[in-house]
Parts: structure tokens; C-alpha cells; sequence
């Protein structure tokens, strides 16, 4: 229990730093210095001191909105086995409320850009659902694909229960799952290919576009609530390509939390190397990583990999 809730406490605090990774790693291949690695923890501050501004066209969806996402975000960080500790809330089938909990935080904050009745931001909710529909099935393909290995619907057993046994019966199944994951990680955290955090032209934003109208501790509880989401899936991913039971408690703290940070500065390189595609490219790269984890749970079964 302690544990879990040292890599929680870590989590909420480190989470943030990520972005300043991503844009150390870009201004370096640009020859810049860079923002602050704790830039956005200035931002979010910066922004807690602000008043908030309301549309006169929008309802108490969109006031609730930011905090019903950073809750929903919170929430899904408790089911995960944070430096391979198993979450002392888990409970077999706590995989389809950790999905449902990701999408209930899509889903408020898709209601409150429509909310505030504006076309840009409408625009973006529109392609924000279309492109999660098939990163979200990717998703639930991984967790089946991990089920089926582990033969429990509990998150901690399934990405902590046996690993090492995964890579052992079923190590292209695992590479393939991971090549999956990251292509769901950046369409998830709105990073490059898929979306541009940094773009302001209003006809080629996604998730920028839906927060247009949130200022101070709103847009703070959003900027904070991303940082999270990118944590998440760093520990995923963290769990799925280091196997657990080697590490002592404390040893996997270190090895998960350096692997997201190693993950966010794969992100930046790919980000630095990389332009963002076209609207019309990305559910072909997204329907990619579909295709890539179904191939990767088809071998399961054909290796005879189901506990």
C-alpha cells in the first residue's frame, strides 16, 4: 500500500514535467534552448491566480467540464499498478471501468466545446471522436490481448501479473502490442502526427481547438489532466515492455518513472522528426496500429499463449 501511494504521489507530481521533456528533446534538434523542463508547472500556477471567462452562450456543462476530466483522469491513475504496485482499488473487470473512465473524460470534454456553441471548437470535437474511435478499439484490443494472457480483468494482474511469462511464450505478440500502444499514446496525449499542441491556426487544430474558449483555473485543471494522461499511458506502456518481479518495490518505482520520461523523450524525437499528417492520413496510420494489435492477438492465440 505505501508503496502505491509514493508512485501516486510521484505521478501527480512528475506528470507535468513530461511536456517540458518533449520540448527540451524538440528545442534541441531545432538548436534552441527550450522552455523550463517545469515550464508547465509555471503555467498551471500562472493560470490557478487568473479569473475565468464564461461564454454568455454556455451552461454549467462547460464549467463542469475541465474538472469532471481531470477527476475521470484521476480516477483511471488509481487502477493502474504504478511502479509495479498493485492498485490497492483494483477488482476483476476494473479494465472496462479504466476505459470507461478515459472515455467519460473524452466525453465532457467533447460536451463542453460543443457547449460553448462555437464552429471551431465543434470542428475539433468532431475530429477528436472520429479519431478516437479507432484508437479506443485499439485499446480494448490491448486489454483483451492482455486478459487473455494473464486470465484476469483486473489491470494490476494483467500488466503485473506474470510479464515475464508474456515475453517468454509470446515476445512478438509483445512487440507488436507495444508498436500498438504508442501509436494509441500519441493520438491519445493529441501529440505528432495526429495533433500539433503547439499549432494556433484554427482549421488544423484538434484538441487546442476544443479548449479555445477555457481560461484560468479551468484551462489550468485541462493542461494538468493531459500530463496525466500522458502518464498513464507512459506506465502502460512501462508495464508492458519491462517485465515486473524483477525489481525490488522501490527499484520499480525508479524503472517506471524513468521509463516515462524515456518515453517522453521518444515523443519529442518523433515530434522533431516528423510533420503532422493530413486529417485524411491519420485514420489510415490509426486503422495501422488497429491491424497491428489485432495481428499481435491472433498470434497470442495461434502460439498458444491463453493461460
Amino acid at each position: 500500500m505505501k508503496y502505491f501511494i509514493v508512485n501516486a504521489l510521484l505521478a501527480l507530481i512528475l506528470a507535468p514535467v513530461l511536456f517540458g521533456v518533449i520540448n527540451k528533446v524538440k528545442a534541441f534538434f531545432a538548436g534552441r534552448k527550450g522552455p523550463r523542463i517545469m515550464q508547465t508547472w509555471y503555467d498551471i500556477f500562472k493560470l490557478l491566480r487568473k479569473g475565468t471567462v464564461y461564454s454568455t452562450s454556455s451552461t454549467w456543462i462547460f464549467r463542469i467540464a475541465p474538472v469532471g476530466t481531470l477527476a475521470a483522469c484521476l480516477m483511471a491513475l488509481l487502477f493502474l499498478p504504478l511502479g509495479y504496485a498493485h492498485s490497492p482499488l483494483g477488482f476483476q473487470g476494473d479494465a472496462l471501468l479504466f476505459l470507461y473512465l478515459l472515455g467519460l473524460g473524452r466525453m465532457l470534454t467533447v460536451l463542453g466545446a460543443l457547449d460553448t456553441a462555437s464552429s471551431f471548437e465543434g470542428m475539433g470535437a468532431a475530429r477528436e471522436l472520429q479519431f478516437s474511435v479507432i484508437s479506443e478499439g485499439t485499446l480494448l484490443l490491448l486489454l483483451a490481448f492482455l486478459a487473455i494472457q494473464s486470465g484476469s480483468c483486473e489491470l494490476s494482474v494483467m500488466l503485473c501479473g506474470r510479464p515475464c511469462d508474456f515475453w517468454g511464450a509470446s515476445a512478438p505478440s509483445m512487440v507488436l502490442s507495444a508498436v500498438a500502444l504508442y501509436v494509441v499514446l500519441l493520438t491519445e496525449c493529441c501529440r505528432v502526427p495526429v495533433d500539433d499542441p503547439e499549432t494556433h491556426l484554427e482549421l488544423t487544430m484538434i484538441h487546442e481547438a476544443m479548449i479555445l474558449d477555457n481560461s484560468g483555473p479551468d484551462l489550468a485543471f485541462i493542461h494538468y489532466g493531459a500530463g496525466l494522461k500522458l502518464w498513464i499511458f507512459g506506465s502502460i506502456f512501462a508495464a508492458l515492455v519491462i517485465p515486473a518481479g524483477a525489481f525490488s518495490p522501490w527499484m520499480g518505482t525508479l524503472v517506471m518513472t524513468g521509463i516515462c520520461f524515456i518515453l517522453a523523450v521518444a515523443v519529442g524525437i518523433t515530434e522533431s522528426m516528423m510533420a503532422r499528417y493530413r486529417f485524411l492520413k491519420v485514420p489510415q496510420m490509426l486503422m495501422g496500429g488497429f491491424c497491428i494489435e489485432f495481428g499481435a492477438l491472433a498470434l497470442l492465440l495461434l502460439l498458444g499463449g491463453v493461460k
